[in-house]
């Protein structure tokens, strides 16, 4: 089964910690994904840039609109995701314990749906091209 660890930052406690301890946090969290990647279990894992240079676009009525930042504001930001594979949700948890980020915000492990699935199950065949945003 696959999940997927959504990485949520608290920014104030980001700044209050002690130099040199991002960096730490980092080469831990570094050190852990290689070692799941090694045994197969992490399979995609990325950093997002700062919130203020996000995006956020909504349609509405047939009419685009695209605004500067995230779109709600927030105590915690999304920082980053990996993509692994688990047995069970427990073990899913314990993997993201492994990662340092719940000290400074949150690691939300969220199961992920099989897309061909839900694609048969609309009647949208596997295969078909994804309309892309232009």
């Amino acid at each position: 089964m696959k999940f997927m660890l959504l990485i949520y930052l608290d920014p104030a406690l980001m700044d209050a910690l002690p130099p040199g301890q991002a960096d730490a946090m980092l080469r831990d969290c570094f050190g852990h994904a290689d070692a799941l990647q090694r045994d197969g279990v992490l399979l995609q894992s990325q950093m997002l840039a700062e919130p203020g240079t996000a995006r956020s676009l909504r349609v509405r009525k047939g009419r685009s609109q695209a605004t500067d930042g995230p779109f709600a504001e927030a105590k915690e930001v999304l920082g980053g995701f990996n993509l692994i594979e688990a047995d069970s949700m427990e073990e899913a948890l314990r993997i993201a314990g492994g990662f340092p980020w719940a000290a400074v915000g949150s690691v939300e492990v969220r199961p992920v749906q099989e897309l061909d699935a839900v694609r048969l199950r609309v009647g949208h065949a596997v295969g078909q091209r994804i309309h892309q945003i232009r």
